[in-house]
């Protein structure tokens, strides 16, 4: 088939090496956002979809908005008969899921149809889930509600953050999405509508909901810093500043500790939650790198009986 991709971050760039090395279709063209700033420069830069389509020689399509005219009209010229879709970042008007014969088919990091919506594999971590996975599902004008076509299966391991876990499934979806474009190709693989139980909704994370909460049980603590990395980034307020949590790991037999309170050793910084302890391990304080948290607690010379979490202690 005639592919034109759309996506946008690293994440979606393993499916398009995926579909390029394809010996049954052809990635005619990329859609992607247009150029942000990025770095302290705030420069323009191009997304890591636009980048890699580039060195490959592919077209590429940038719409401020996927319902400008110009946009339509150029992908209409092209004549896709898929357009196969990997965290593209913006919802697709029905004049351009029209236009592809075979539409726009979305690779989706859940198992849907649990976590429709931007963040996924964030709730997916925040809700303690023990297995989650990717779909392929033919793009209807619903929250991706859609027909789907596959899924692989993933474990969640008690360490992982989205980061870890987004480029496992980042992978493993590559082969997926190959997959279902080869058998839509082929006419051996037909989209299953999606059951009606069994719905939840994975609204993007803000940085208000990256707050860490001292009274919350542990394992809240741990799957908040865990399911915010990278992004929005766990923080808590040190001292009336903010405070990134890049590492946290629960304590079970620690206790003693009131919410929020510090306990600082030789080589560790203990904090106190609604139930047990935990050990902070990374963080980074505003303007810095991140550091091992026993090196900041040396650095600060945190006081007897000082909390995180408070706006100011005396």
């Amino acid at each position: 088939m005639r592919l034109v991709f759309a996506g946008t971050p690293e994440v979606a760039v393993p499916a398009l090496d995926a579909l390029i090395a394809s010996e049954r279709h052809e990635v005619v063209a990329v859609v992607t956002r247009p150029d942000a700033p990025a770095g302290r420069g705030r420069r323009l830069v191009a997304s890591p979809v636009a980048e890699r389509a580039q060195e490959a020689g592919i077209e590429v399509l940038k719409p401020a908005r996927p319902r400008d005219e110009e946009f339509l009209a150029r992908l209409r010229e092209i004549g896709p008969e898929c357009c196969p879709v990997v965290a593209y970042g913006a919802l697709l008007p029905k004049p351009a899921l029209d236009i592809p014969a075979r539409g726009w088919v979305n690779l989706h990091f859940s198992l849907l149809p649990a976590w429709r919506g931007a963040a996924p594999v964030q709730h997916a971590i925040l809700a303690g889930d023990a297995i989650t996975g990717a779909s392929t599902f033919l793009i209807e004008e619903g929250l991706d509600s859609g027909p789907v076509y596959g899924t692989v299966t993933e474990e969640v391991r008690p360490t992982d953050t989205t980061g870890d876990l987004l480029t496992r499934l980042a992978f493993a979806g590559s082969g997926l999405l190959a997959a279902t474009m080869d058998g839509i190709e082929g006419g051996t693989l037909q989209a299953v509508p999606q059951p009606a139980d069994g719905v939840s909704l994975a609204p993007k994370l803000t940085v208000e909901d990256a707050q860490v909460d001292w009274a919350a049980p542990a394992l809240r603590v741990d799957r908040v810093v865990r399911g915010c990395t990278p992004a929005p980034g766990a923080w808590t307020v040190f001292r009336g500043e903010r405070l990134k949590l890049v590492a946290v790991r629960p304590l079970p037999g620690e206790d003693g500790l009131a919410p929020g309170t510090l306990a600082v050793g030789k080589n560790h910084v203990h904090v106190g939650t609604g139930s047990h302890a935990v050990e902070l391990l990374w963080v980074q304080p505003q303007g810095k790198k991140p550091m091992r948290a026993a090196d900041w607690a040396r650095g600060v010379r945190i006081a007897p009986g000082e909390l995180l979490g408070a706006a100011d202690v005396r």
